[in-house]
């Protein structure tokens, strides 16, 4: 009983460091959702050349996206015409990191891993974006017309089936409507966010959140640091993240009791880069929409930036003798308690409310209809 005690307080400490900062981020997350359009975007990141990387690499990273809600939006883009280069920036970038992300970052992982986590992010799809445009140089004749093959998601971003992609990009109704006013925008962006984008993190939060606290409360402190600081520990740990179905929000409380476990603030930060940008539908879509150059461009950028990050990562906490597991969990000590609390009652709620609709969902849909006279 002891150990479940254990586990039980690690999860409820996670909890509530965390409920309140990915409240404000999914906030946010419904603003920038309402005020930016992909189609607007698209038109920002024609034409070749590094410009229109480097903007579509600084665009995706306050974007709420999570590893599969980018892919119709990367679509999107590509078919309003931005180059491969750019699509490649967006869809690295866009995943790796979001508002939501840096604000639940901010609450377990401390100020450093917060600002060094966007900046590699960039890093990694400037790389591999970088790879793209080479590739294309070399090539004699580089494309001008994207590939017109059907999408994943359909035009109004329904459900199709893509290993259990949510795309909810695309909802918002297009055409020559009467202008909404501006509440009603805002308030649209937050039932987005608080419904569709809640609903893409919620499970894998709670998985993340359950595993950080079996680890934390388990796993005796610098049992896995010494593997971590070794030599291939950068390299596991991207192995580790490449597989994975994981936003960059439910990655988070993992990477914390992974600190907390002692593992290499550098190992962490790789499988924070590695995880979200890399999956197997973000692959599948990557090949199909740009060809087997880009994706190796694609897994060579953000493998091997994320690889040198961890190193570097490591050696500015030396240089600099940066305290990480002091830094953990410190947003706690600007938050009162009642905040913190009912923060976490509130996400306890709308979480709690997902996954009950998802259950009753899962149910409904098994029940054959003629069967209801049924004893």
């Amino acid at each position: 009983m002891n150990t479940l005690t254990r586990i039980s307080q690690a999860f409820l400490d996670l909890w509530l460091d965390a409920a309140f900062w990915l409240l404000l981020g999914l906030m946010i997350a419904g603003l920038l959702h309402t005020f930016i359009k992909s189609d607007r975007l698209g038109h920002h990141l024609k034409g070749h050349g590094f410009w229109p990387v480097i903007k579509a690499a600084i665009l995706g990273i306050p974007l709420p996206l999570c590893s599969c809600g980018v892919i119709p939006a990367a679509v999107g883009l590509r078919r309003a015409g931005a180059s491969k280069g750019a699509t490649t920036a967006f869809l690295i970038s866009t995943p790796e990191t979001g508002v939501d992300s840096i604000a639940i970052s901010y609450a377990l992982l401390g100020p450093f891993m917060t600002i060094i986590r966007p900046i590699a992010a960039i890093c990694s799809s400037i790389a591999a974006a970088a790879l793209v445009l080479s590739g294309e140089k070399a090539v004699a004749r580089p494309e001008h017309s994207p590939e017109q093959q059907p999408s994943t998601c359909s035009a109004s971003g329904t459900k199709e089936n893509d290993g259990g992609c949510c795309c909810h990009q695309q909802k918002h109704p297009t055409g020559h409507q009467a202008p909404d006013s501006l509440w009603h925008r805002i308030w649209r962006g937050q039932v987005y966010a608080f419904t569709d984008l809640l609903s893409d993190l919620s499970l894998w939060l709670l998985v993340g959140l359950i595993i950080s606290a079996g680890v934390v409360a388990l796993v005796p402190y610098d049992a896995l640091a010494e593997v971590s600081w070794g030599g291939w520990a950068m390299v596991i740990m991207a192995l580790i993240g490449v597989p994975m179905y994981i936003c960059a929000s439910a990655s988070t409380p993992l990477a914390a009791g992974l600190l907390m476990a002692g593992v290499s603030p550098g190992a962490v930060l790789v499988f924070l880069l590695a995880g979200p940008a890399t999956n197997v539908a973000t692959l599948g879509i990557v090949r199909r929409e740009m060809g087997w150059h880009t994706l190796g461009s694609y897994l060579t950028g953000v493998i091997g930036v994320a690889i040198g990050f961890g190193y570097l990562t490591n050696a500015l906490v030396e240089l600099w003798h940066i305290d990480i597991q002091g830094e953990l969990g410190s947003s706690n000590e600007l938050m009162p308690l009642w905040l913190a609390g009912l923060s976490g009652l509130v996400l306890m709620l709308l979480v709690g409310n997902d996954l009950l609709t998802r259950i009753y969902q899962r149910l409904s849909s098994k029940t054959p209809t003629h069967s209801h006279s049924h004893h």
